[in-house]
């Protein structure tokens, strides 16, 4: 008898035991790891990396330089969708040159020079592509004329629509006609007509390198001067090339 009681109470005991170590908690471990430092010059907050770090010591060899392989962006086949105002244009963009609402910038310039004839031309201008690959510019163009001793200038206001054709991604083909109005110093206002041909090549990101041929013809009074006067002629009617630079926005 004293035997049987002495199991049942080492069995209560044991029940016991076993039931307090499945109520007791477990506590969780925690390890006391921090995070891991950005690396040196880099700014914390945006993660760009040099962004803090220390110039660059005199005389120190800088690293070489590397390209992101960015693909050129699409560009648009012959056809007139309804366009906007876009940003962004050009390499690592998603929008191409010659697409509806690509805004360019710049100007072009050019020189003829001849024996006793001089023709120096400027002609800063803004660009918008109203639809794919037609774009409408205005341009404000500058040109002194010299023959012997006499010169002039020639001031334009012109409106193009000109009209671009992609070769690819990179190249294009372009015609225009500019229509505006023209003042010679000394002989008047008249009306201008100048169709251009050229092309667009792009050049880095979002520049643009245009050289184009031009023909400007001006209505001119010719009863205010001698009409055999070569510079009278060359004011009314002109041949010129121009490089121009222009930048997609």
């Amino acid at each position: 008898m004293r035997t049987f009681s002495k199991t049942i109470f080492s069995s209560i005991l044991l029940m016991a035991a076993s039931t307090a170590a499945i109520a007791q908690p477990v506590t969780p471990v925690v390890t006391d790891t921090a995070p891991p430092a950005p690396p040196a010059g880099t700014d914390a907050g945006t993660g760009t990396p040099g962004k803090t770090a220390a110039p660059t010591e005199p005389g120190e060899i800088l690293p070489a330089s590397q390209s992101d392989h960015d693909v050129q962006p699409q560009v648009a086949s012959p056809g007139a969708p309804s366009g906007g105002l876009v940003s962004q244009a050009g390499v690592g963009g998603v929008i191409g040159y010659g697409r509806a609402g690509v805004l360019e910038l710049g100007g072009s310039a050019g020189f003829t020079f001849a024996s006793d004839y001089r023709n120096l031309n400027l002609a800063p201008s803004v660009g918008w592509f109203v639809a794919d690959n037609l774009e409408l510019s205005a341009i404000l163009s500058i040109s002194n004329i010299k023959t012997g001793d006499n010169s002039s200038t020639l001031w334009s206001a012109l409106i193009e629509p000109s009209y671009h054709v992609p070769f690819n991604r990179s190249v294009f083909g372009f015609l225009g006609m500019g229509m505006g109005a023209s003042y010679i110093s000394g002989l008047g206002t008249g009306f201008a007509i100048a169709p251009r041909a050229g092309a667009n090549f792009m050049i880095g990101r979002s520049g643009v390198l245009t050289p184009s041929l031009s023909y400007q013809y001006t209505t001119i009074d010719t009863g205010m001067s001698d009409t055999t006067d070569v510079t009278v002629v060359a004011l009314t009617s002109a041949v010129a090339f121009n490089l121009g630079y222009t930048a997609m926005w």
